[in-house]
């Protein structure tokens, strides 16, 4: 592919461009992929309800309006209608480019070279404060251009928050910040309740979905060091079902983050952003799902989230209900 520069007017995934703060990116994280192969046949369980309502055009009118990314928005997650309806959105930090480039992953990819918005913690906070967040899961992009992949400024925005909104929870789903735990201590410093990296996927399907620089038992040992330094902050990840796992390789990953003391676990059908990613290898059924929750509960997870639609941050608030965030019940 040609390195020219593409007006963002004109850009499809997979081109390059350069965004409004003259960040050089690629649209939607994968450049274009000239094998792509045959898409599977969606199956008959695999349809979303969508949602709109007044209470989602003042949420999406509030992100805009304080210059906030929303994981919900830039990772095309089909769940945007139901939470945003509902007055809830996932907040996406220092931006909307990601130094990474996973292969499941629709988030732009570049190097932003250490660009940061000061205003953020203040937009932030204000935002929970107009959107009435009794919780709110703030996440962020990879930022492997700062020394500290942005730990600091992560931690700025959660005390912001708490300032603002000192009734609100919060829970950070972060990046693994290369696995510095230092940074991982001035995360957990910020007053956060809920402590969330994902896995994303079992041991031996790490590469080629997950980036280079991702690993992992680099996960496991970020998570394992936040709840020693913090034994109070309820720990969690999340896998995508789908990408070619076999049922003992769930099994084993399941043993493995609870013996690295990991609360809580989410499960859900890895669904391809665009035909540059990683493809799906199968859909899981919703009584696969549900026979995969019991096996985490019977492993001592305090709550195994599983479905199609489930991603790490649905439904987050309701975890601790033990009902599979009302998903049992409709």
């Amino acid at each position: 592919m040609s390195d020219k520069i593409i007006p963002a007017v004109q850009i499809q995934s997979g081109d390059k461009f350069t965004n409004p703060r003259g960040i050089r990116a690629i649209k939607d994280g994968i450049k274009s992929a000239a094998n792509k192969g045959e898409a599977l046949k969606k199956p008959d369980w695999l349809r979303m309800r969508i949602q709109s309502s007044p209470k989602f055009e003042a949420v999406r009118g509030i992100v805009h309006e304080h210059r906030l990314a929303t994981v919900c928005e830039e990772a095309k997650c089909p769940n945007m209608s139901e939470c945003w309806s509902a007055g809830t959105a996932t907040i996406m930090l220092m931006g909307d480019v990601c130094t990474r480039a996973c292969q499941f992953c629709s988030v732009n990819t570049g190097n932003p070279r250490g660009w940061l918005d000061a205003d953020e913690p203040a937009n932030t906070a204000n935002a929970v404060a107009l959107m009435g967040l009794k919780y709110v899961v703030l996440t962020s992009v990879n930022r492997d251009d700062i020394p500290d992949g942005g730990a600091g400024h992560y931690a700025a925005v959660v005390k912001a928050v708490k300032v603002r909104n000192p009734d609100t929870a919060v829970e950070a789903l972060t990046p693994d910040f290369l696995g510095d735990l230092k940074a991982v201590e001035v995360l957990l410093d910020s007053g956060i309740e809920v402590f969330a990296q994902n896995v994303e996927t079992v041991e031996r399907l790490t590469h080629p979905v997950r980036d280079p620089r991702a690993g992992y038992q680099q996960t496991l040992d970020v998570l394992a060091h936040g709840k020693r330094y913090r034994p109070d902050v309820i720990t969690k990840t999340s896998l995508m079902l789908g990408l070619g796992e076999g049922e003992d390789e769930l099994q084993q990953c399941m043993d493995d983050l609870r013996s690295h003391n990991i609360d809580v676990l989410t499960l859900g059908q890895y669904l391809q952003p665009t035909r540059n990613h990683h493809p799906i290898a199968r859909y899981v059924t919703p009584e696969e799902f549900e026979r995969y929750r019991e096996w985490g509960l019977e492993r001592g997870f305090m709550e195994v989230v599983s479905g199609t639609f489930v991603r790490s941050s649905y439904r987050a608030e309701r975890v601790l209900e033990k009902n599979n965030v009302g998903l049992a019940t409709e």
